[in-house]
């Protein structure tokens, strides 16, 4: 397992993959949201009505990787999803809700690698914590996210997640291998750089 900070270099697979994208990417993030109260909040790093993670990125290697993990949820939309709808494809999970300040900074870069990796069998989840549907729908479109999720105010996801997703800690985002196995972990926002490295090393395994 190796763990890093949010500015602490992550493996040389994953620096190769990122390449030098990922400081554009990150300085571009910023421009996504500028109109955005809440937005805003989060780089005046007020941490108002969430839990902030450090951005701590955590990598398991393959032997270190525990079972997959057995979800079972429901979307917003009503579709059931189970842990067999994870096996055999890369599982992007993003724990959010829509006043968290973060969780809005960081939506552009999820549906941005959503759209990369989706031809190459990568699926995006959300995993909304505290919001009814009509307040989850608004953010969807406000950042015009088109990956769906999970309506898990009965906390069904975060259970089976326990001990790798800190309640409170929003946003959370994991990376699951192909066997529904965590293979990475961001606390906190993501950098999109980042992300894309842990997804593409998942990816390529």
């Amino acid at each position: 397992m190796i763990k890093s900070g949010p500015t602490a270099p992550l493996s040389r697979r994953s620096i190769l993959t990122a390449g030098g994208a990922a400081i554009a990417v990150v300085l571009g993030l910023s421009g996504c949201a500028q109109d955005d109260a809440l937005a805003q909040q989060a780089k005046a790093g007020d941490n108002k009505n969430y839990v902030a993670g450090d951005g701590s990125v955590t990598e398991f290697a393959v032997a270190d990787r525990k079972s997959p993990i057995a979800i079972k949820g429901t979307l917003f939309d009503g579709t059931a999803v189970t842990a067999g709808d994870f096996q055999g494809k890369v599982t992007v999970l993003n724990f959010w809700f829509a006043a968290c300040a973060p969780c809005r900074v960081e939506a552009p870069s999820l549906e941005s690698l959503h759209q990369e990796f989706k031809d190459q069998g990568v699926q995006f989840f959300g995993v909304n914590l505290r919001d009814e549907k009509a307040t989850a729908d608004a953010f969807d479109q406000t950042f015009n996210l088109t990956y769906p999720s999970f309506n898990d105010k009965d906390g069904a996801v975060l259970l089976a997640v326990s001990g790798l997703v800190p309640p409170g800690a929003v946003p959370t985002t994991l990376v699951l291998d192909k066997q529904g196995r965590v293979a990475s972990r961001v606390l906190g926002e993501i950098q999109k750089g980042t992300l894309k490295s842990l997804i593409a090393a998942a990816v390529a395994e």
